[in-house]
């Protein structure tokens, strides 16, 4: 029996006591936007401190102006193996509403589904299942050989739920401390529950505000409606013009850098049978939006949107009152893809709105979030290595997929770092992350614990 053998009949041993100890954690109510589940945060750090710890980790819990980071360090049983930076979060989303649960969200159930048991908890997939499939495999690997394979360094935050507001502080000021050849991610998908998959793509996003104010006090719509500029209409009327009949934005500019996909990589994602219809029908919706000159796959990974995402003005309350209202607002987010320029969009969109606007209307903006997408190179041996491991678990080759999201730490690890992240993750995509019930299917798991395992083992005999 191979030693990566051995690593896997241990992992399959312990495997009830690794979802134990999974579920654990899941019941420690981490929400890190809340201020009243600080000292839950700081237990979910402790307790991932702790599970490293007795892996034989150096392990510190190191603050931040908000919620504490994990920082361990493994240097191996092989010098001339790479060095991997682990990264995931212990934080959750809040829970609410309570009532759409079936059972309270830090009380994980384990029911059954379609695919076999599935863990219903909030933090099954996002991120905790996920990070716990490479802490299984940690431990199984220290269990049967005492050691790591490779070096490793782990960095568990506890604020991405909330936009990871001193994740970057942090990592210029311990950059020295996190130097590695590749950051390895789980905090994506499979592409479906027998196929695996790689991430090779991230979508960046700028999200913006814009405030629009027009007459000093709200006004009598009797007395000043058909003379006094209404900010409501004109902002809706603005922002209602930021698509073509074809879905296509209208800034000017928006669209300079993007790349079109090539042949080949159509015909691969034609080949994964991506059906928009049951897409779209899985939450009650039967027509695609979005550039109707490109295919559902195109337009989810690497084309750029514009979304309007909150609007607000006027009178919000009971019954009735009949003003014009001073000042209207709305908060607006471009998915971005490689080859644009954050900055760029940010100059575009004001430009658009100022000349799509009457006079008087004042406009103010805020800037929330500004960073580009991003794409792995593949043709790299940590890729290689875990195509190799995802085929040798699954049975067949991974599909090399977009994300339509954001992961900002991969764009701040390769500014800050020099390095690139291999994102392979293990959730689906009816895994409800965010929402009510979400829930993390248990093979999943197991195939995320052996993936990781398997994955180590192939770095070995890298040179």
């Amino acid at each position: 029996m191979t030693v990566t053998e051995q690593v896997l009949a241990t992992a399959s041993a312990s495997f009830e006591t690794d979802i134990t100890r999974w579920l654990n954690w899941l019941r420690i109510p981490s929400v890190s936007a809340q201020p009243q589940h600080n000292a839950d945060c700081i237990a979910a750090a402790d307790f991932a401190a702790r599970e490293l710890a007795a892996m034989g980790f150096t392990v510190e819990i190191l603050p931040t102006p908000g919620q504490p980071v994990v920082l361990a360090h493994h240097a191996g049983s092989n010098p001339s193996a790479p060095h991997l930076l682990y990264y995931g979060h212990y934080d959750v989303q809040p829970a609410e509403p309570f009532e759409l649960w079936t059972a309270p969200p830090f009380e994980p159930q384990i029911v059954e589904g379609p695919h076999g048991p599935r863990v219903v908890a909030r933090g099954a997939v996002d991120d905790k299942g996920q990070v716990a499939t490479w802490l299984a495999a940690f431990r199984a690997w220290f269990d049967t050989t005492g050691s790591m394979p490779v070096q490793i360094t782990v960095l568990l935050e506890g604020e991405e739920e909330i936009g990871s507001p001193n994740l970057e502080p942090f990592i210029v000021a311990h950059r020295a401390r996190l130097g590695a050849d590749i950051a390895v991610i789980s905090d994506t998908n499979q592409w479906d529950i027998d196929t695996p998959a790689l991430t090779t793509s991230v979508r960046g996003m700028v999200y913006m505000e814009v405030h629009l104010k027009a007459a000093s006090r709200d006004l009598h719509s009797g007395m000043y409606g058909g003379s006094a500029l209404n900010p409501i209409n004109a902002l809706t009327a603005a922002l209602g013009q930021l698509h073509d009949a074809a879905g296509r934005v209208r800034i000017n500019g928006f669209y300079d850098g993007v790349a079109d996909v090539s042949d080949a990589q159509k015909a691969a994602w034609q080949a994964l049978g991506f059906s928009e219809h049951d897409f779209l029908g899985e939450i009650g919706l039967t027509t695609p939006a979005g550039e109707s000159d490109r295919t559902a796959l195109e337009r989810l990974w690497v084309r750029p949107t514009a979304d309007i995402n909150g609007i607000w003005g006027g009178y919000q309350g009971a019954g009735s009152k009949t003003v014009i209202a001073a000042e209207a607002g709305a908060k607006i987010s471009f998915r971005l893809v490689p080859g644009q320029s954050p900055s760029h969009i940010i100059a575009g969109f004001k430009h658009f709105m100022d000349s799509h606007v009457p006079p008087d209307a004042k406009l103010s903006y805020v800037e929330h979030a500004c960073a580009p997408g991003l794409e792995i190179d593949t043709n790299n041996r940590f890729v290689t290595a875990a195509r190799s491991a995802l085929e040798a678990e699954f049975g067949r080759k991974p599909a090399m997929i977009g994300c339509g999201g954001s992961i900002p730490v991969v764009e701040g690890f390769r500014r800050v770092l020099g390095i690139d992240s291999l994102m392979m993750g293990f959730g689906l995509g009816d895994d409800k992350p965010h929402s009510p019930d979400e829930k993390f299917e248990i093979a999943c798991f197991r195939h995320g614990v052996n993936s990781h395992i398997r994955f180590l083992s192939d770095l070995l005999d890298i040179k």
